[in-house]
């Protein structure tokens, strides 16, 4: 928590952020590389990040230089990012958006956007943030939280993902209420690169396990996402 903060208040994000950025595409390549089918990439942007004159240059330069396919990659903002300059934001994530990078708002429900303004952002995912997962069994504010996103998600045509799924329970009710995607440690635990191929080549036998989508964040931590 320190780490990120203080890199972001120097500036040093911005230099860390590219890292992460290429090393991310180049691992999924490499992953290729080594017989594993094509899978996205999720990469976190940190606020100075999307705020940065060279973004577009340097999403251009990595894409290029790694030979990611540009499909495979998600990147994900939050809400407050988009909040600071909503003309700005909505043209950047355009411009990110033609390129064929994908878009998702990080720990939704959290931030300020209003429904007129979301409807706007030219998204592809949106993912339920997890204070609002944490207590999905004895919260019925939180259930109806949870609900109300994934019917405003599948409403406007859009990918939604539960954070932070660690029981059963919260399992069975986020699958209950047709939640695309489920991420969280119930699933996996951060792994380091070279074991995400042991975990992945038996699910892909597996019809009823199907892991989709690695995040590497800015906050060096990976995590599964696994279709509901």
């Amino acid at each position: 928590m320190q780490f990120i903060s203080l890199a972001e208040e120097t500036g040093l994000i911005i230099p860390i952020g590219l890292w992460v950025l290429k090393t991310a595409c180049a691992q999924n390549m490499s992953w290729q590389h080594d017989g594993l089918p094509p899978i996205s990439m999720a990469v976190n942007l940190s606020p100075r990040q999307f705020l940065h004159e060279n973004l577009l240059r340097d999403i251009d330069q990595v894409l290029s230089s790694t030979g990611m396919p540009a499909h495979l990659l998600q990147l994900e903002i939050t809400e407050s990012m988009v909040m600071h300059n909503v003309d700005r934001a909505i043209k950047l994530l355009d411009a990110i958006r033609s390129r064929g990078v994908r878009l998702a708002i990080d720990d939704f429900g959290t931030g300020y956007s209003s429904m007129s303004l979301m409807k706007q952002f030219p998204i592809d995912t949106i993912k339920i943030d997890r204070s609002f997962v944490r207590d999905l069994e004895h919260s019925s504010e939180d259930r109806a939280i949870a609900k109300a996103i994934i019917s405003m998600g599948k409403a406007l045509d859009l990918r939604v993902v539960a954070e932070g799924v660690e029981t059963a329970e919260q399992d069975a009710f986020l699958r209950g209420h047709q939640c695309d995607e489920l991420q969280g440690y119930l699933f996996s635990r951060p792994l380091p690169a070279e074991a995400i191929p042991l975990l992945l080549r038996p699910a892909m036998s597996s019809p009823s396990l199907q892991p989709l989508e690695f995040a590497l964040s800015s906050q060096f931590r990976e995590v599964v996402a696994v279709k509901a």
